[in-house]
């Protein structure tokens, strides 16, 4: 018989709490050795999906007539593809909403009973690359800690919710006796690891089959995050790049959703052009209050269950086509921003899309998916799969990560390359 853990148990037992320290930023030295620039990613998900009559064209190819959602992207028009058809297989999950947690891993089920994550796309771009960068990935969310950045293990990376912290820890330089304090911190995280792994040890004897999966996952972190650690010291004599910009304002006001998904767009461009990381990935969350935005008068996700009542889906359209004016700017930001005579976008893979595809019906098939950027051949609208028989997203992920140079013909729930 297993005799019960509880929580308390178990942090006295470890005998501290790990905390992982968020990284700070490098200067770009590295960009400047060479003649070409990195490749990047960026993944972005609204949870709460888009409206489907509103976005897809009548035809497939690059002869597409526009519609209301796309009219809204004119500018960039040979900037992006859109795609149809594509989900992940097997996603019903828990809860309704559990597949915002395997938008980026594909993983199968969520939340149901031994469910267990794996490695989200961006964190395979991210280990190919490792530490080039100071971050070596950015996990982003409009509200919360709740990112779609998992580990291989399948840990949630935290994801930062004030872009005013971020800026800090990225562009502001801090004094010698900071830097010092900040490596000791350092130092004292990695003896805390040794001291975690070896206290915790005798619990496996106290638990079920069940408890020793979470103790080696829980070990198996332990392992990553000292790794990490070892290799992010050497960051700590580089300074910091120098930005020419003025450090942003966190929006207190939740129901501020434009100005929240703004303020990251701004931000993403000074991510990527001072080389701070190449991978990045932003959740764009309900926030459950009603969005401050003109004539709206309800909670997103309340209109996004609209039972096709029309006053619903009018509101639902008119925070969606906000949600696509700030990727309208981001797409702008990143075509305005010059490297190596070339646009920053043509240099970045960016891929914008839901975990649902109707979230009227809380159905994760038939994802709204647009790739812009990265240097592809762009400007249609494709059909990848049929809509009662979609292909895998995977495929199209497995594409994305060998432009970033990952040698793999497999992720996820692939079942090829997604080709376009």
């Amino acid at each position: 018989m297993h005799i019960p853990i509880s929580r308390r148990e178990m942090l006295k037992a470890s005998g501290v709490s790990v905390s992982l320290p968020l990284l700070e930023a490098m200067s770009p030295a590295l960009l400047g050795q060479g003649t070409v620039a990195p490749k990047r990613m960026v993944m972005i998900c609204s949870t709460l999906g888009l409206h489907s009559p509103s976005l897809y064209p009548k035809l497939t190819g690059n002869d597409y007539e526009t519609t209301e959602y796309l009219s809204i992207l004119q500018q960039h028009r040979n900037d992006f593809s859109l795609f149809a058809g594509l989900s992940h297989p097997e996603q019903t999950g828990k809860e309704p909403h559990d597949t915002e947690m395997t938008f980026l891993s594909s993983a199968r089920n969520p939340g149901l009973g031994g469910f267990r994550n794996s490695i989200s796309v961006d964190q395979v771009a991210a280990s190919h690359l490792g530490n080039l960068t100071r971050f070596s990935s950015v996990a982003l969310s409009t509200e919360g800690s709740e990112s779609q950045a998992y580990t291989t293990n399948g840990v949630m990376i935290p994801a930062e919710h004030k872009p005013s912290r971020l800026f800090a820890k990225m562009f502001l330089q801090g004094s010698p006796s900071e830097v010092r304090r900040q490596r000791q911190r350092l130092a004292e995280g990695l003896s805390i690891l040794d001291l975690v792994g070896d206290q915790t040890k005798g619990l496996s004897d106290k638990t079920s089959a069940n408890d020793h999966r979470q103790l080696d996952e829980y070990f198996e972190a332990i392992r990553e995050a000292e790794k990490d650690l070892q290799e992010s010291e050497a960051w700590f004599d580089k300074p910091k790049p120098k930005v020419d910009v003025i450090a942003p304002q966190d929006i207190a006001e939740k129901a501020d959703l434009v100005g929240r998904v703004t303020s990251w767009f701004k931000m993403i461009p000074l991510i990527l052009q001072t080389d701070s990381s190449r991978v990045v990935s932003l959740v764009i969350q309900d926030h459950l209050v009603v969005p401050s935005i003109n004539g709206v008068t309800a909670e997103h996700h309340n209109l996004s269950h609209h039972g096709q009542d029309p006053n619903k889906i009018r509101q639902l359209k008119l925070i969606e086509k906000e949600i696509l004016g700030t990727f309208n700017q981001l797409l702008t930001s990143m075509s305005e921003t010059q490297e190596y005579g070339k646009r920053l976008l043509d240099h970045t893979s960016i891929l914008f899309g839901s975990n649902l595809g109707n979230a009227n019906a809380h159905d994760p098939r038939n994802l709204p998916i647009f790739v812009a950027g990265g240097g592809y051949e762009h400007g249609g609208f494709i059909k990848a799969g049929e809509k009662e028989n979609n292909t895998p997203l995977c495929n199209l992920y497995v594409n994305l990560l060998q432009r970033m140079g990952v040698e793999t013909d497999s992720f996820g729930t692939s079942t090829g390359v997604l080709q376009f």
